[in-house]
C-alpha cells in the first residue's frame, strides 16, 4: 500500500487544473460563474453587515443579476437540479425587486 504525500503546492495544482478545465469545457459558463460568484458573495456581505437595517436596494438586485448567470452557467453546463434552483432565485428575486422598486 503506498501513501501519498499531500502538499500545499499539489493542493494548489490541483485547484488551478479543476478551474483550467472548467474554463476549457465552457468559457461563457465559467465567466457567468465568476461574475455570480462576485456578485452572491458581494450580495450576502452586505446582507450580512446591514442585516439590523437591510440595504435591500443594493443587495437585491445584485441577488437577481447573481441570479440571472447563475441559470445561464448552468444551463451551459447542462446541471438539470442547479437550474431549478437558479431559476427559483431568479423568480424569487424578481418578485423582491418588483416589491421594493414596484
Amino acid at each position: 500500500m503506498s501513501k501519498t504525500k499531500i502538499t500545499i503546492g499539489s493542493v494548489f495544482s490541483n485547484v488551478k487544473e479543476y478551474f483550467k478545465e472548467s474554463h476549457r469545457l465552457s468559457p461563457l459558463a465559467f465567466y457567468c460563474e465568476l461574475c455570480e460568484t462576485t456578485l452572491v458573495c458581494g450580495a450576502s456581505a452586505i446582507l450580512t453587515y446591514t442585516v439590523l437595517n437591510p440595504a435591500t436596494k443594493i443587495f437585491i438586485p445584485m441577488m437577481f443579476v447573481g441570479s440571472m448567470l447563475g441559470v445561464i452557467a448552468t444551463f451551459k453546463r447542462k446541471a438539470a437540479f442547479a437550474i431549478i434552483l437558479t431559476t427559483w432565485f431568479v423568480i424569487m428575486n424578481f418578485i423582491a425587486l418588483i416589491t421594493l422598486f414596484g
